[in-house]
């Protein structure tokens, strides 16, 4: 089943006199489920590709549907309910409020849709669980570590069971370690969940743990990967070899 599809997708930045077009036509779909990455060099379009599908920026051209709903036409309070039920967000930088427990911030979005108290207890605690962080609720952001942060970012993206999560570089303040027991686990909860989740990344190792990788290059998709059957490592080199003939992969605004 077709969960995100988005036909010839422009996105043009400054005005008349100056203008930047990052997206020049670009068709994409994502199916329930999967877990896919989206690479590119420096200026390719990714970020803005996840910035226009996710809600956050406006298209300038084209239509994105989302469970067969248009978003590209909803106006700003219909989109922000949409957002609200239908889309998780995780982020390079946490995006945590610092006056919240880890427990408080997890429940946000539940608070939002004003869940049952009872109910979103029990999803707090399944989530928790399954991302190992259960121990930590009544912490604070700053008393825990990176890692910690990340995965309390995911189970806030999680726990009101999202049609699809974007992620945002979501290993890129991550040590190694850190940044592997986090893609573990979202793809531990993809598997179980059937969780759909598109994550921007430049990272070779990360995108390794996506069952799909779409290259972007000059604001339309060049190619893309699928794993299959083929190990982690396996998957890994090929999508070395490929960002080799895109001419790495580096940092993007």
């Amino acid at each position: 089943m077709i969960l995100l599809e988005a036909a010839k997708l422009h996105k043009t930045y400054g005005n008349k006199f100056n203008k930047q077009e990052v997206l020049k036509g670009l068709d994409l779909k994502i199916f329930k489920g999967e877990f896919v990455s989206t690479m590119g060099a420096s200026g390719s379009g990714k970020t803005t590709l996840l910035n226009v599908l996710s809600s956050i920026d406006r298209v300038s051209n084209g239509s994105i549907k989302i469970e067969g709903k248009d978003i590209t036409g909803m106006k700003e309070k219909q989109l922000a309910e949409f957002r609200k039920q239908h889309l998780g967000f995780l982020f390079q930088d946490y995006n945590l409020l610092d006056t919240l427990t880890v427990k408080e911030n997890i429940l946000l979005p539940l608070s939002v849709s004003k869940t049952p108290r009872k109910e979103a207890n029990q999803r707090f605690e399944q989530i928790a669980s399954e991302l190992g962080i259960l121990e930590l609720k009544d912490k604070y952001p700053n008393e825990i570590s990176g890692g910690q942060k990340q995965r309390t970012s995911a189970a806030r993206a999680f726990i009101h069971d999202p049609s699809i999560i974007f992620a945002d570089e979501p290993t890129g303040a991550l040590d190694s370690k850190s940044a592997s027991d986090l893609l573990n686990k979202l793809s531990d909860l993809n598997q179980k969940r059937q969780a759909t989740i598109l994550m921007v990344t430049h990272d070779p190792v990360a995108a390794s743990y996506c069952g799909r990788v779409i290259f972007i290059k000059d604001g339309l998709i060049y190619t893309e990967l699928n794993k299959g059957d083929q190990s982690r490592q396996e998957f890994f080199k090929d999508i070395m070899k490929t960002q080799s003939v895109l001419g790495g992969v580096h940092h993007e605004r």
